[in-house]
């Protein structure tokens, strides 16, 4: 028996050289929301494409038109070369899809749930291969009612394995999880990525798309604001590290008012600082050679007469790439 979550493991027959996925000028409004406005992308075979961005950026609604679920008003969209007008029975048997919530009968077993899903597909893998694949052998004969909430989500995620995919689309997999059964479905899409599938994710948490993307397409406003991979986005924030602090009103040693106005310009002019924007009361700067850097920022804060209530780094992230683009935080309503 082959293995079926090798590389070789893909067994749809479309053109290898063609991209997996091919939107153009994809356009989807609900009443007056442009939900998708004008989106343009390509995801090549064996690679792992991440949608990110906020609650209503357009994600969903374009995974939707991707699986057919959902028609566009305007544009194209081609899985493996095919697209859902003309090639509709054919795609369904060569691709994947978990949706954002599935809803499967509780009274099922998971045993049965799989064997129901693979009676869809033509051909596929074995019972034992899908449970074995989600990690679920100790509950292969569990009721649906009875799982966790991880557990679900690794059972939606073999149903869409089940029919052995060339394309798998997966709309914010571990939303709602815990952060252990977050990490076991991470450690899923890793192993499906090391055997070479091609996965289209979407996901509005930065350090899921960090991990588990090797391009990422953040979206906002049904737009594409920024593409590439997540070292290449962090990359434009301007520096590898973000220092944020807090200015305070008092001076708790000389118990007297502490000046609580920011030369900004002066701390710009640091070696090390490439940029500095305010969030609300917190300060965050944009900065390389961390260590070198920090010092100085100190400095320059003591010798404005400012005494800080926050001070901390961290290292530049997606979210980061968002907040430059955007002007406000990712998970932003």
């Amino acid at each position: 028996m082959r293995n079926r979550v090798d590389a070789s493991a893909s067994g749809a027959q479309g053109d290898a050289g063609a991209a997996a996925l091919r939107i153009r000028g994809l356009h989807k409004a609900f009443g007056d929301v442009r939900a998708v406005d004008g989106i343009d992308l390509e995801v090549g075979p064996g690679e792992c494409f991440g949608l990110l961005g906020p609650n209503g950026a357009g994600k969903t609604t374009t995974i939707e038109i991707c699986e057919g679920l959902t028609t566009p008003d305007a544009g194209t969209v081609e899985l493996l070369g095919r697209n859902w007008q003309h090639d509709a029975d054919a795609l369904r048997q060569l691709i994947g899809i978990q949706l954002q919530e599935t809803q499967f009968p509780e009274k099922l077993t998971v045993e049965e749930v799989l064997r129901l899903f693979r009676s869809f597909y033509r051909r596929g893998m074995t019972l034992d291969e899908a449970i074995a694949l989600a990690q679920l052998e100790e509950k292969r004969r569990a009721r649906v009612g009875g799982l966790s909430g991880g557990q679900k989500q690794r059972l939606a995620m073999a149903t869409a394995l089940v029919g052995d995919p060339e394309l798998l689309l997966l709309d914010e997999p571990t939303t709602g999880l815990d952060p252990q059964a977050r990490r076991h479905v991470w450690d899923l899409v890793e192993r499906l990525k090391q055997a070479g599938r091609t996965i289209i994710l979407t996901t509005h948490y930065m350090e899921e798309a960090e991990r588990l993307c090797d391009r990422v397409a953040i979206m906002d406003h049904g737009r594409v604001i920024a593409l590439g991979t997540p070292k290449e986005l962090i990359a434009t924030v301007g520096g590898e590290d973000i220092v944020e602090f807090a200015v305070g009103s008092l001076d708790p040693a000389a118990q007297k008012p502490a000046n609580s106005v920011v030369d900004a310009e002066a701390l710009k002019a640091i070696h090390g600082v490439q940029s500095h924007r305010v969030d609300g009361a917190l300060h965050q700067l944009s900065v390389s050679e961390l260590h070198t850097a920090v010092p100085r920022i100190f400095a320059a804060l003591e010798e404005q007469g400012l005494h800080l209530s926050e001070f901390r780094t961290h290292s530049a992230t997606l979210e980061d790439v968002f907040v430059r683009l955007t002007g406000r935080n990712l998970r932003d309503e």
